[in-house]
């Protein structure tokens, strides 16, 4: 009996959700990195390797979101910010369901939560006129940990 196969995911089919900010259609999402310390000390009487020990996990990223320009809630949020009213936000960014006949869109494969985010820095378009691109805002945001919203077949 042959085993089933798993291929990887595709990164094309995913979106992301912010609290209370209706903004969709994202192109690129970028910055999901969790990094932990090593800590390294030498024990008495041991000197063959050094003793590595886990230490604080961390979050060097800033999570780093790209949409098409459309409207100003992005924009509005970040001047917010500016004017010192700092509104913190729930972030998921959804992998969805491999199987591009799904047009299900709460049918997920994965998705990463990141806890109490905040925009602090925001990017606008970059005109040329020789072109047709969309015209694309970007914003960075800083947040206060990254977990994972588990799978859609319930892992965690």
């Amino acid at each position: 009996m042959a085993a089933e196969r798993k291929d990887p995911y595709a990164s094309f089919r995913f979106k992301v959700e912010i609290d209370g900010v209706g903004v969709s259609g994202f192109s690129e999402a970028s910055g999901l990195v969790m990094e932990t310390d090593v800590e390294t000390f030498r024990e008495g009487g041991v000197n063959t390797h050094e003793m590595q020990i886990a230490g604080p996990t961390k979050f060097p990223s800033k999570l780093i979101l790209k949409h098409g320009l459309s409207d100003e809630e992005l924009w509005d949020w970040y001047q917010n910010v500016m004017k010192g009213k700092i509104e913190r936000k729930t972030v998921k960014i959804i992998l969805l369901d491999p199987d591009p006949g799904n047009d299900e869109l709460d049918k997920f494969s994965w998705n990463w939560v990141f806890r109490e985010a905040c925009p602090v820095k925001w990017s606008g378009p970059e005109f040329r006129a020789g072109t047709a691109e969309v015209a694309f805002e970007s914003i960075e945001l800083v947040h206060r940990g990254l977990y994972s919203g588990g799978t859609s077949s319930g892992g965690q």
